[in-house]
């Protein structure tokens, strides 16, 4: 199992790609949704507005 993860000396480099790989491939997934939430919120903030049905929360 060791030679396995030492990948013949060139572990650190594998395993580091692979850890990249898949922090972009979370990026990727979670940047989007993300903004979707936020466009979301700020539409339905704007729908508020137009009909007076906004409530200021800092009351």
């Amino acid at each position: 199992m060791s030679e396995f993860l030492e990948m013949g000396s060139h572990g650190f480099y594998v395993w580091t790609s692979y850890a990249i790989f898949f922090a972009v491939l979370a990026w990727q997934v979670c940047q989007p949704v993300a903004r979707h939430r936020r466009l979301r919120a700020q539409l339905i903030e704007e729908q508020a507005l137009r009909k007076g049905n906004y409530e200021d929360e800092a009351r």
